[in-house]
């Protein structure tokens, strides 16, 4: 073959094994940009168009906005065998599903003020964490009897994803007090996040009726359990152990991380809710309808004596002189007593004063038995009241029909309410 024709000969073979190579690339396989589990579940929560806490949730958690818990078990994983878009979709599509199943959780609203945290929003922790929001109200003993628990849950499921939050919306005056507040809070021994809600910004965001009221947010936002009242603690933390199972699958975390079993806290009141016989009874005018011997839902001073009849069963009597305002009764007269046939087994008072009052207790007309007191009461059988909170009356031993009296040695006791356990 002649040189020019052994040239042209040459470049085309070059050009067709170069040509194999390029089609060769062009056919291979290609792997997708890589993605991690938290940005896939990001992501797919960003596609919901639920309101409340959903909305701008990944905005909100990438900017790092709350210091509550933000960096435990939330690095970065591999999605599994899933395809992103495989995992995508599979996200996507749960998230559907809840929103045909749940209501979006709402925003906190119009907060008045923050115990143990610096402020943050739900939002920002949407596609993050598992959250358990509790109404509460430091003097109301059912959301007293409830604390243990949730202190438990906290130290449990802390390092695994959950995240409590104390919605502390006031039943008193005094409750919207932050010292108040935060000395209750402290006493407790509650290290969980407590916001104030002095306003009922996300009290009505709940459109919520009862103290306590616990409410489980899944990492997608949605309220995926609700318990009105105490008890049920066994259900509630089973939902609390699903949902942080929800979020490791959701975040390619391995679920065995998650503590198992159910929590009984050593400082937990056993109550047998059917066995307590007698209603909260309220003093204030607003609320008195329990009063037996004077003007019942009026406010005013007035001077009344017990009757010499026994005592009707949960009907509350008064002597001395009282003056009714809204919320509480102040005895303007030493001496002044306070009479209640009740059938329980534990007695307690939402009361205050402006100097330290003192008061004798009586059960069964007689002094009250050292195995009856609570621990409120003195060796002597006294007990002195001055700050605003709930006091332990009468820790009896059983359930049963008794009738309490409370001697009042000065004036100025500031009486809210009687709850019994």
């Amino acid at each position: 073959m002649n040189y020019p024709y052994k040239k042209t000969f040459l470049a085309a073979i070059l050009v067709v094994i170069v040509g194999t190579i390029v089609w060769l690339e062009a056919i291979k396989p290609r792997q997708g940009p890589t993605i991690t589990a938290q940005q896939a579940a990001l992501a797919a929560t960003s596609t919901t168009t639920a309101g409340g806490a959903n909305s701008g949730a990944v905005e909100s958690a990438a900017s790092g906005t709350t210091t509550v818990a933000d960096n435990q078990n939330s690095a970065p994983t591999s999605a599994g065998s899933l395809t992103p878009a495989q995992f995508l979709a599979s996200r996507a599509s749960t998230i559907r599903q809840e929103s045909t199943q749940y209501q979006a959780a709402a925003e906190i609203t119009d907060p008045t003020g923050w115990i143990n945290t610096q402020p943050f929003t739900l939002a920002s922790l949407i596609g993050k964490k598992v959250v358990l929001l509790d109404f509460w109200t430091y003097s109301c003993i059912n959301c007293l009897r409830t604390i243990p628990y949730l202190n438990a849950w906290y130290q449990k499921y802390k390092d695994a994803g959950l995240v409590i939050v104390g919605i502390h919306t006031p039943e008193f005056n005094f409750e919207h007090d932050y010292a108040n507040v935060a000395a209750a809070v402290k006493s407790l021994g509650i290290q969980y996040p407590v916001v104030l809600d002095n306003n009922q910004g996300t009290w009505n965001a709940y459109q919520n009726l009862y103290w306590p009221n616990e409410y489980l947010i899944n990492i997608d936002g949605f309220v995926v359990h609700n318990n009105i009242g105490e008890g049920n603690y066994n259900e509630t933390e089973s939902a609390i152990q699903a949902a942080l199972t929800q979020r490791d699958e959701a975040l390619g975390i391995p679920t065995s991380t998650i503590p198992t079993g159910m929590s009984a806290p050593e400082n937990a009141i056993a109550i047998n809710y059917h066995a307590v016989q007698s209603p909260e009874t309220y003093f204030g005018a607003a609320r008195n309808g329990y009063l037996a011997n004077g003007p019942a839902m009026t406010n005013g001073v007035y001077t009344l004596s017990i009757p010499s009849s026994t005592p009707q069963s949960n009907a509350l009597y008064l002597s001395g002189q009282w003056n009714f305002q809204d919320e509480y009764a102040t005895n303007e007269t030493p001496g002044a007593k306070i009479i209640y046939s009740y059938n329980a087994m534990n007695v307690y008072m939402v009361a205050s004063a402006a100097a330290p009052v003192t008061a004798h207790v009586l059960v069964d007309g007689q002094p009250i038995p050292a195995a009856m007191a609570g621990s409120d009461v003195s060796p002597a059988g006294t007990i002195t009241i001055q700050a605003n909170r709930l006091y332990n009356i009468i820790h009896g031993t059983s359930y049963g029909a008794h009738t309490i009296e409370l001697i009042i040695q000065q004036p100025g006791l500031e009486a809210y309410t009687f709850t019994f356990g």
